[in-house]
């Protein structure tokens, strides 16, 4: 069975959850305080070189933003500012930024604008670049009564021992699956969009891909375990291999040391064999026009880690619900975490 929810209307969040017995029905992110997020950078600024190192708090406000108020106060182009990725304006962030030290005047940890400041400045040899991340911390607030904090909060115990499925998050693909069409019609030559636009949509379709996958390995009950000529991937390393053997693999997949993967198309690139390759093929097939139209745009090959294991989890009630904590390696989402914790309330 294969998992293909309509794609010209995606719904905000298609994807079977892993662990589906019973899930009490909550709120989440009801106010930017809800979602607190802070970036783990794998480096330490060297102390010396061209550019400021900006960690940024931010509530509120999206990175294009602060990055866009960051090229004004440092006298610098917009293209010059770097950031690692891109945090939720409905959230508060704490963030990283570079800015060319060249054109500065004055202290940047003054710095300051509409719902952000600088917290700390270090100087750094080179510009911050995307992907630049170990991972991300969350804290975050779900919205439940008490008795079904507490059923959250057993939960969340189970959940940092068994992973969750690597979904890329409803964001990822904008508002009723925007950015997916944006890439139909990219690659069915009806629209040109700009080389920002052209990398989000190329995103959302990898993304769209890589989550069919994922979705079908979750029904099947696969998604936690490897099939036959599996590509196993290390964490937190873009690297892995053909696993031959399953059951002798299994004991290090047991142990949080390897994970079942899934594609991200595009040209070239490592991939599974045997029975884990046959069934990627039939779910790929069945959207020619996206994997043709991305390895059109000469995008490389990579794969994904089907689970992922939250670290460092800490779960605490209050008197509005439950507070959950945990660390994700960069690129996973938070979401995947909550969605198998509760049931959100949408009206």
């Amino acid at each position: 069975m294969t998992i293909s929810p309509e794609p010209e209307s995606l719904p905000h969040d298609p994807w079977p959850v892993a662990h589906a017995r019973f899930r009490p029905e909550g709120r989440f992110r009801l106010e930017a305080e809800d979602f607190r997020v802070t970036e783990i950078l794998p480096f330490e600024a060297e102390g010396y070189g061209h550019h400021f190192l900006l960690r940024i708090r931010k509530v509120g406000v999206n990175t294009d933003r602060v990055a866009q108020d960051l090229a004004r106060l440092a006298g610098c182009r917009a293209r010059d500012v770097g950031y690692a990725g891109l945090k939720d304006r409905k959230a508060v962030a704490v963030q990283h930024f570079s800015v060319p030290a060249a054109g500065v005047e004055g202290d940047p940890g003054r710095w300051s604008g509409e719902s952000w400041m600088v917290e700390r400045v270090d100087r750094a040899r080179k510009k911050l670049k995307r992907g630049a991340l170990e991972g991300n911390a969350f804290r975050l607030r779900l919205h439940l009564s008490e008795e079904d904090a507490e059923v959250a909060a057993a939960r969340f115990e189970e959940l940092l021992a068994a992973g969750v499925p690597n979904y890329f998050g409803p964001q990822r693909f904008g508002r009723e699956g925007g950015n997916l069409v944006g890439a139909r019609q990219l690659f069915g030559g009806t629209a040109r969009p700009n080389r920002g636009l052209r990398g989000i949509y190329l995103s959302a379709a990898r993304s769209y891909l890589f989550n069919r996958v994922a979705a079908t390995r979750v029904v099947d009950g696969t998604w936690d375990r490897l099939r036959e000529g599996e590509y196993a991937v290390f964490p937190d390393v873009n690297s892995g291999f053909v696993v031959s053997d399953p059951e002798r693999e299994a004991p290090r997949v047991a142990s949080g040391d390897l994970h079942p993967s899934g594609p991200l198309p595009g040209l070239d690139g490592a991939g599974p064999k045997g029975e884990a390759a046959e069934l990627e093929g039939r779910i790929l097939a069945e959207e020619t026009a996206l994997v043709e139209g991305i390895r059109d745009q000469k995008v490389e090959a990579h794969r994904r880690a089907l689970r992922v294991l939250p670290r460092d989890g800490l779960a605490e009630a209050d008197s509005r619900g439950l507070w959950i904590a945990f660390r994700l390696p960069a690129g996973s989402f938070a979401t995947s975490v909550v969605r198998e914790l509760v049931r959100p309330i949408t009206s």
